[in-house]
Order: structure tokens, then sequence, then C-alpha cells
């Protein structure tokens, strides 16, 4: 699913990434841990094409068998539109939606059609357990709610690949338990591939695989 090697980020004299190689099988539940500074954020943002890797050193990445250095921006986008989720810490739902209509935007960034968004929002909502807040904005829900709608919205176009930067880092213990096992669940029903950046240490332990990063480095 994915296939990194040599990965390098410098910011100006900082060099934050150090030659890192990751590989992950599809379907694999990976969780990636450090200290704060490590280069977590910065190694997912790469893979999940947020960002970059610096030019100066020779590196390469495919997901899914796709060279992603091969993509233009438009191409690239469509790519991470396609075939990525994304579920971040603070969930990011655009405050003035509703539930549902934060659920649709990739659907429809990606063209499809308005009804059939919908449609599909509604089954990921239902599965989620908020059929009944689809219509509610973001303040109206509870935190671990918000997030479970970041989760939707991040399913909502069949992505390949899930990255989620600290998904249960903003929840109460028993929200951050039912995200972890959401995770799990969703793998078995959809066959999703996800890596998982956290300071959690009982989700990174669930995980299929656990790494550790150190100073820019994957420990072996």
């Amino acid at each position: 699913m994915i296939q990194a090697t040599n990965i390098h980020k410098y910011y100006d004299a900082l060099h934050v990434l150090k030659g890192v190689d990751i590989h992950v099988k599809k379907s694999e539940i990976v969780s990636i841990v450090g200290a704060s500074g490590a280069g977590k954020t910065t190694l997912l943002q790469i893979l999940g094409t947020l960002d970059k890797a610096s030019k100066k050193d020779t590196f390469d990445l495919s997901i899914n068998g796709v060279d992603i250095n091969s993509l233009n921006e438009k191409g690239l986008a469509k790519f991470r539109n396609e075939h990525i989720g994304f579920i971040f810490q603070f969930h990011q739902l655009l405050p003035e939606f509703t539930a549902i209509e934060n659920v649709c935007l990739p659907a429809f960034i990606k063209g499809i059609k308005k009804l059939d968004a919908e449609k599909r929002a509604k089954e990921l909502l239902d599965f989620l357990g908020l059929s009944h807040r689809q219509h509610h904005k973001p303040n109206e829900l509870s935190g671990g709610e918000q997030q479970r709608v970041a989760v939707a919205r991040a399913l909502i176009n069949n992505p390949d690949l899930i990255f989620a930067d600290e998904p249960s880092g903003n929840l109460d213990s028993e929200s951050a338990e039912n995200l972890h096992n959401l995770f799990f669940k969703l793998r078995d029903e959809f066959g999703q591939t996800f890596v998982i950046v956290t300071h959690n240490e009982e989700l990174a332990n669930m995980a299929d695989r656990k790494l550790t990063m150190v100073d820019g480095k994957i420990l072996r």
C-alpha cells in the first residue's frame, strides 16, 4: 500500500526527517509513536501528500502502486481526494455547516452528485451512530460526536488509506476508547489501511505494528 524510502525533510537548517523508510501493507493498522518533535506529524503529512519531502536527497514514495513523485499538482490533488482520508486531532469541521454537509464536502469536490453524496453520508453517519445528529452544527455536538463526523468525512470517498494525527488526543477516555475500537471495526468492515500518529499507548499497542520515531528516524 505504502512504499517510502529515504524521506528527508529540512526546515532551513533544521533536519527534521533523516532518511525515513516505511512500508505499510494493505488493510494494516500501523501506529507511529515518539516524543514531541521526533518528526511524526511531518512524516504523516508527507506520506499523506499534504507536504513534500526535501528534494536535496533522492527519495521514493508510492501509494497503492502510484508513483507520487510523478504527479503534478492537479493530479496529486485528485489522487488525494479519491484515495486518502484524513482525521485530525481537532477534527477541523467547518462551523457554519451541519454534520452531513461537512461529511459531503470531499464528495462534492470529487464531483459526486448531491443526492448520491448525501445518501452515502447518511449511511456513514448511521453506521457511526450519528443519524439523529446529521443536521446539527459542530458547536451542537460533543467532542466525540465531532470526531466521528470527521471520521465519516474521511470515509465519504471510500479511500484506500486513512491517515490519523492524534485522533483521540482531544477526547475523554471513553470517547477515545470508542474511537480506537471504531478504527478496527472500519478496517474489518471496509478493508482500509490506517497510519496513526498517537501519544496514546493503548491505541498504539492495539495496532498491527507500532513504529517508534526518535530524532527524525524510525527505530529498527
